[in-house]
């Protein structure tokens, strides 16, 4: 029994320590507590809410109190008690935890309102300087009103003076219509002579293009009796005939040979400025595609490359572009540097003139620009006009066969669609042709 009273006194005393030390927190905790109250009494209308949350709570802590001085004297259950008291402080702890979460986001609040306020402010200061210059603004507008009411009374005498000398003008009207009337009876005269020129054109047309049916035709019918002599001599009387000889008929056969091209190529120059032009939207990559199928065995033969992917479409004279291309890429590859694979690229965009770093564009009109850049051996700038002349080669006809037309062909076709043509190159840097073609005629 003796043991067992020590232990319960033992269990007292610690208890007693436990319930002083319980007190010292919670005279702690009520002066934090008060403290709390303090600033919550300084918070407005809406921490009313924690404030009585805080007062419920030192209601509960003074009824903890009580109780812990009843469960003081029941011994027995002290240390039961003990834990649920343990568990009740965690509970308030993290109440009170909470409490301080919320005051402190309270004084976050105040602060960004504070802010908002200050910002608020400077708005409003902004928004009466605004009010200050419009008012300003609204004086210089009467002034100006008052000024242009003035204004409107010199117009208006001017106006009366505007009335008479407009029935003046009335009267010189009268006299420059009947002069309109004598000047449309000679317009009508002067049109008249335009159709009977044009039809002169018509005619003149025709008789040159039988001309120079005639005319290529007799030039042609000689040349092939001489190409034909020439090639029987060389066949039958080969072994009779001298190395001098041979060399004069084969020279012969050549000159014949060229003279038969530049007849043809004549021709097709006379044609090309004399041929009817029927403008149709057409597909450039089917023109691309005759073009490539026509020159199949000189590509491969160069080794050459066309890149012309999604060329768009035109609206162009299908048979003459067809030509302009085949001359331009035929001359492409003609003129291609021997040390590389020839290369050549096509593009096509449509774009408003003023999109193009070009002043004989107008700017508001749309254009089809079709450029043909090669990797050949090029011509020096100063050649870039002088190319498209008739009969002007860069080169001897020992090194690069030709009459000097294909390029003059080429301009005229684009004269024919309203466009014009320029070329950029240096020597051995290749050459880059461009075309610009009207997108309505």
């Amino acid at each position: 029994m003796t043991k067992r009273k020590e232990s319960v006194e033992h269990v007292l005393k610690v208890a007693q320590a436990e319930l002083l030390l319980q007190r010292k927190e919670n005279k702690k905790l009520a002066l934090d507590l008060g403290i709390a109250n303090k600033k919550l009494a300084l918070l407005d209308k809406d921490k009313s809410k924690r404030a009585a949350e805080l007062i419920i709570a030192n209601i509960e802590l003074a009824f903890q109190e009580d109780e812990k001085r009843k469960r003081a004297k029941e011994l027995g259950l002290a240390n039961k008690e003990l834990v649920f008291q343990n568990k009740e402080k965690g509970k308030r702890a993290e109440e009170l935890a909470v409490a301080n979460k919320e005051l402190a986001f309270q004084d976050t609040e105040k602060e960004n309102r504070a802010a908002e306020l200050v910002i608020a402010n400077k708005e409003l200061l902004f928004q009466n300087k605004e009010k200050e210059s419009r008012a300003l603004e609204l004086g210089i507008a009467n002034k100006e009103l008052v000024f242009q009411n003035k204004e409107k009374e010199s117009r208006a005498a001017e106006l009366i003076i505007a009335n008479k000398e407009l029935v003046f003008q009335n009267k010189e009207k009268g006299d420059r219509a009947a002069e309109l009337v004598i000047a449309n009876k000679e317009l009508a005269f002067q049109n008249e002579e335009k159709e009977k020129r044009a039809a002169e054109l018509v005619i003149a047309n025709k008789e040159l293009l039988a001309f120079t049916y005639i005319s290529s035709h007799d030039l042609q019918e000689p040349l092939r009796k001489i190409q034909t002599f020439v090639t029987i001599i060389l066949q039958d009387e080969n072994i009779n005939l001298s190395e001098s000889n041979k060399y004069n008929f084969k020279r012969m056969q050549l000159a014949a040979g060229r003279m038969q091209q530049l007849i043809d190529d004549l021709l097709a120059f006379s044609r090309i400025s004399t041929a009817e032009r029927k403008f149709e939207k057409t597909e450039l990559k089917l023109i691309m595609d005759e073009v490539r199928a026509e020159l199949k065995d000189v590509i491969q033969e160069k080794k050459a490359t066309i890149e012309a992917d999604e060329l768009g479409h035109a609206y162009i004279v299908p048979f003459q572009f067809r030509q302009l291309m085949y001359n331009l890429i035929s001359n492409a590859l003609k003129f291609s540097n021997p040390e590389v694979p020839s290369r050549i690229l096509i593009k096509s965009e449509i774009q408003l003139g003023s999109k193009f770093n070009n002043k004989k564009l107008s700017a508001k009109k749309q254009y089809c620009h079709i450029s043909v850049q090669d990797n050949g051996i090029g011509f020096e700038s100063r050649f870039s006009e002088r190319i498209f002349e008739v009969f002007q080669k860069l080169h001897g006809k020992e090194l690069y066969v030709g009459t000097g037309i294909g390029l003059a062909i080429v301009k005229k076709i684009v004269e024919n669609h309203n466009g014009f043509i320029t070329a950029t190159s240096e020597l051995n840097k290749g050459a880059t042709f461009d075309i610009y073609i009207p997108t309505e005629t």
